[in-house]
């Protein structure tokens, strides 16, 4: 791996580093390797697969940010009681984000040498500071807080508590809500889900499209008002014969790029190839992390430049070692990807851009002057 100092920095878009501390106990103050090694043969293993993630690893691979979430399934779509932050409620699924939510302001008050929170233009300025800094050897990962379905937000009267905590982009769906269709559960937006716009919109809030069934996301595109982004979705023009509607048509990509939007990219194998499964024994090899810089470069082909492609890994969602391309053992081996790009003509700019560079962007325009603007 290249040295540090010749490293592009690392925004990842969506990592549910909260759902793992609170449903396996993952510290992810520590390194992967020590992660493996405690969690060996437990159910944190058989559920979710080996970790990808720990704060080591973050320094490694100059991983600066990460779009931490709020996350929580219907308990209608879990099976066993391994899980622990399910929901049947909109009462149940916002006390299940808040403890989240203050999870990771607990993390950022205890353990501030490894996390901070980015809630403001300040915040942003300060930690990109420390990040240029050559002089640091290890750094602080900076964390933006992302709702990934807001069955959590009872009604849109508390999308201001939900801003002043800290919460800076909200996606309307994980499967469907009562604001939007979803991954399996396809539909339209709903009238709460238009009035939950309109009220983001005001706020500032970004609209993650990630999730949300594809008549939903266009209607979203057309009458949103505010930012847009997809945190964590991959290209479906790559996916012949996927079987759900998870990941976005060129249909919607390219409305998307016409808002000016960004797009995380997956480098998760079942996203990368139609049919892969880890239940079904499929092979790590069967899928090459240049499979993960081919929809990068889509949206990117897409675009016209390199402004709106990024990294959303989503690593330990589900997911763990065994679902990911071989080239990959931690979420430091997300640097892999750069001499990929560089193979498809992609220069240094460019490869700055995807790495994190437009993410950082999308957020300095998006925060707030101050944590509490």
């Amino acid at each position: 791996m290249r040295s540090l100092l010749s490293m592009a920095i690392i925004v990842d878009s969506h990592c549910d580093l909260a759902w793992n501390m609170l449903c396996f106990g993952r510290d992810y103050t520590r390194s992967t390797a020590e992660t493996r090694l405690r969690e060996k043969g437990s159910l944190a293993v058989e559920v979710n697969g080996d970790t990808l993630i720990g704060w080591p690893d973050y320094q490694r691979g100059q991983v600066a940010m990460v779009f931490a979430t709020l996350f929580a399934a219907p308990r209608r779509l879990r099976e066993g009681a391994w899980d622990t932050l399910v929901y049947d409620s909109a009462e149940e699924a916002h006390a299940v984000y808040r403890r989240q939510l203050d999870a990771y302001h607990e993390l950022a008050e205890t353990r501030s040498d490894f996390f901070r929170m980015v809630l403001s233009q300040n915040d942003l300025k300060e930690h990109l500071e420390v990040w240029g800094n050559p002089a640091l050897p290890e750094r602080p990962v900076g964390v933006v807080i992302l709702m990934e379905g807001a069955d959590g937000i009872r009604d849109a009267d508390e999308l201001r508590e939900w801003h002043e905590l800290g919460v800076r982009l909200i996606g309307l769906a994980w499967a469907g809500t009562r604001y939007s269709g979803g991954t399996k559960e396809p539909g339209p937006l709903t009238d709460e889900g238009r009035v939950l716009l309109g009220a983001m919109a005001e706020l500032g809030f970004v609209l993650d499209l990630s999730h949300m069934d594809e008549r939903s996301a266009l209607e979203a595109l057309d009458i949103y008002e505010g930012p847009v982004a997809a945190s964590h979705v991959n290209c479906l023009a790559l996916l012949p014969d996927f079987p759900t509607n998870r990941h976005f048509s060129d249909t919607v990509l390219r409305k998307l790029l016409e808002r000016g939007g960004i797009i995380g990219s997956m480098p998760v194998n079942s996203f990368l190839k139609s049919g892969w499964s880890r239940k079904q024994g499929s092979r790590r090899e069967e899928v090459t992390l240049d499979d993960f810089a081919a929809h990068l470069d889509h949206v990117c082909q897409l675009a016209g430049n390199s402004l709106h492609s990024g990294i959303g890994s989503d690593f330990d969602g589900g997911f763990g070692l065994q679902s990911v391309p071989p080239e990959v053992d931690t979420v430091a081996d997300l640097q892999k990807v750069v001499p990929l790009l560089e193979k498809r003509g992609y220069g240094p700019t460019d490869v700055s851009n995807i790495l994190g560079g437009n993410w950082l962007r999308l957020l300095q325009t998006v925060l707030p002057g101050t944590a509490q603007a």
